[in-house]
């Protein structure tokens, strides 16, 4: 039987819409069964705390739960790889982190990293530069001066090489270009008490682990390594203020398979933003030194994607590579 023309373009443009509709009646009844978080990292550290705490939240506003998967190795390529290699279906989610924009450098033929697309950001934490109380450079331009009369004779810990207070280090040398010794330890535990006791005279640490040094005057912070001041130090000034355009800091969000549906991901990314707006949900992070920073998926692809050429110039200059 032949149809005629126009009924057939009615059919014709029913049967296209059905994947639209489809999509959209998945996207306002998801989640129907618990989603995982995988997290590339141990229980315990910043990362798996805060995708704890967007996991309770999603758990709380959407109804199902959100289970944290810990699945740590290689870098945290062994959980990314898994997380790519998941069905698109807004099931399983990957905890992404400034370490995924280091990847990208120090492993070659990482391909899957272009295979998890951005949900949303959840955290900023910044780090602070502090030096040993004998180190007599009390700012940053102190620091740099005595840096450039002593190269050489200034050593840096930090908990590995490509860690963030090794790379924070190593952007800070190559924008003020100064000349330290780089001191790698296991962790950054080791590394601070080194510094308390002088074995190493500075380091890029984080503050939840340096603050109560700082408070009780074992350790001086010369700048926070944010572009803005820390609520947690907020005598502390930025490096950026002396150092023009230097801002080093961790940050967190959530990721999903490539080709997961866009409605899901605008949902899932909708959640995340109220969370952060949410005034008891900030101060938790903010107990945790951190500060909550709401983005589109958009927005979030383009910081990741400017952070991972930024810090492919600092790996390339200090000639880092994975272990």
């Amino acid at each position: 039987m032949k149809l005629p023309r126009r009924q057939f373009l009615r059919l014709a443009a029913g049967a296209a819409a059905l994947p639209t509709m489809s999509r959209i009646a998945t996207a306002q009844s998801y989640p129907t069964r618990p989603v995982r978080i995988v997290v590339p990292y141990g229980a315990g550290g910043a990362p798996d705390i805060f995708a704890r705490l967007i996991a309770q939240w999603l758990s709380e506003r959407l109804g199902q739960p959100f289970v944290i998967e810990n699945h740590p190795g290689s870098g945290g390529n062994l959980a990314t790889e898994m997380v790519a290699r998941a069905r698109p279906d807004g099931y399983t989610l990957l905890e992404v982190s400034l370490v995924n924009a280091w990847n990208a450098t120090l492993y070659d033929n990482l391909n899957f990293v272009h295979d998890i697309v951005p949900v949303g950001r959840v955290a900023h934490t910044p780090g602070v530069m502090v030096v040993n109380p004998a180190v007599l450079a009390k700012t940053v331009p102190e620091f740099i001066a005595y840096a450039k009369a002593n190269p050489g004779k200034i050593n840096m810990g930090s908990a590995g090489p490509g860690s963030a207070p090794h790379l924070y280090g190593e952007l800070f040398m190559m924008m003020t270009n100064v000349d330290m010794v780089h001191v790698p330890y296991r962790s950054a535990a080791p590394a601070l008490t080194d510094l308390l006791t002088g074995q190493v005279q500075v380091m890029f640490a984080s503050i939840s682990a340096s603050i109560a040094h700082i408070k009780a005057g074992e350790l001086r912070p010369l700048g926070v390594t944010s572009a803005t001041r820390s609520d947690v130090l907020p005598d502390v000034p930025p490096i950026g203020d002396f150092v023009p355009g230097y801002e080093a800091s961790g940050w967190n969000g959530i990721g999903a398979p490539k080709n997961t549906p866009v409605e899901i991901i605008d949902k899932l990314n909708k959640e995340i933003n109220a969370a952060l707006l949410d005034p008891t949900f900030a101060a938790r992070l903010a107990d945790l030194g951190a500060a909550a920073f709401a983005s589109s998926p958009a927005e979030f692809g383009k910081f990741i994607a400017e952070e991972t050429a930024k810090w492919a110039k600092v790996i390339k200059f200090a000639g880092i590579k994975a272990e």
